[in-house]
């Protein structure tokens, strides 16, 4: 197994190039921040940028639990890489991550001023310090999930790498952690009602919004709403207008993972028709 240590400062862009480092030394896999990686999707691993202070995040990138190791070195073992491209911080910080997975020694080191250039590496840097965002080198649906609440973005990035060639498409996931915020915030319950009762209010045939409530969960929130519609629609089409507009505004504007929208259609309301 090929070991290939990609090494660069912290917010210097690493996760932001891991992919295409890895494509260019023919690695399918990649550990970075506590994940173990293939291609788009996430194998096993838990994100060191879920954790609430820099040092739980310092400690689950090294994996420094048994548990979340142990977890990594079996899925390792499954899938059998050719290669492994490790992101660290220094030498010493992939060499500790090798022992923790009994990995092979580093056969080669890449260091992030080789793939990029100096106001590059400030630019990303200028995004850590000043915005706390940090990018997870996957599909924001793969995260989706395990980071709801969090302020997720997309990116995706297209690279071109030989005259003949068609260009590399990388999609890659944008976020804030917990540690990266000055102090904390929440996200009310009646922030969530008004996001829906103003998409809801939009949808022809809606004539009452009698009830919301919401259900927590730890992947995210399942909203639950009670409506009044007019009588005479085709209420199947209404109801799933409604859930996908309530969907896509409450993800949209809170970053909130919304696991369902459930429909309860209370009553129907006869129109009276003028003279």
């Amino acid at each position: 197994m090929k070991i290939v240590a990609f090494i660069g400062a912290s917010g210097s862009g690493k996760s932001y190039r891991a992919m295409w480092v890895a494509k260019e030394n023919n690695i399918d896999f990649i550990i970075d921040d506590g994940l173990l990686i293939k291609g788009n999707r996430i194998i096993a691993g838990f994100s060191a940028k879920k954790e609430h202070t820099k040092l739980a995040s310092v400690r689950r990138a090294l994996f420094i639990e048994p548990d979340h190791a142990q977890q990594v070195i079996e899925a390792i073992a499954t899938e059998n890489p050719s290669g492994i491209l490790i992101l660290g911080t220094s030498l010493g910080m992939v060499e500790a991550i090798i022992k923790a997975l009994n990995l092979p020694p580093i056969s080669k080191v890449i260091y992030i001023e080789d793939v990029a250039d100096q106001e590059e590496i400030e630019k990303a840097r200028t995004a850590r310090r000043v915005e706390g965002k940090h990018v997870i080198p996957v599909p924001t649906f793969e995260i989706k999930k395990d980071f709801s609440g969090y302020f997720i973005d997309s990116l995706r990035i297209f690279r071109r790498r030989g005259k003949d060639e068609d260009p590399l498409v990388i999609d890659k996931s944008v976020v804030r952690p917990t540690f990266s915020y000055m102090g904390d915030y929440t996200i009310s319950n009646q922030v969530i009602y008004t996001i829906c009762e103003y998409e809801i209010t939009k949808i022809p045939h809606v004539t009452k919004v009698n009830r919301i409530w919401l259900e927590n969960k730890s992947s995210g929130l399942i909203i639950n709403i009670v409506l009044t519609f007019n009588y005479g629609i085709i209420l199947h089409s209404a109801a799933k207008e409604v859930q996908a507009k309530v969907k896509e505004a409450v993800e949209k504007y809170t970053a909130i993972n919304v696991l369902a929208v459930n429909i309860t259609i209370k009553t129907l309301v006869v129109q009276q028709e003028s003279d």
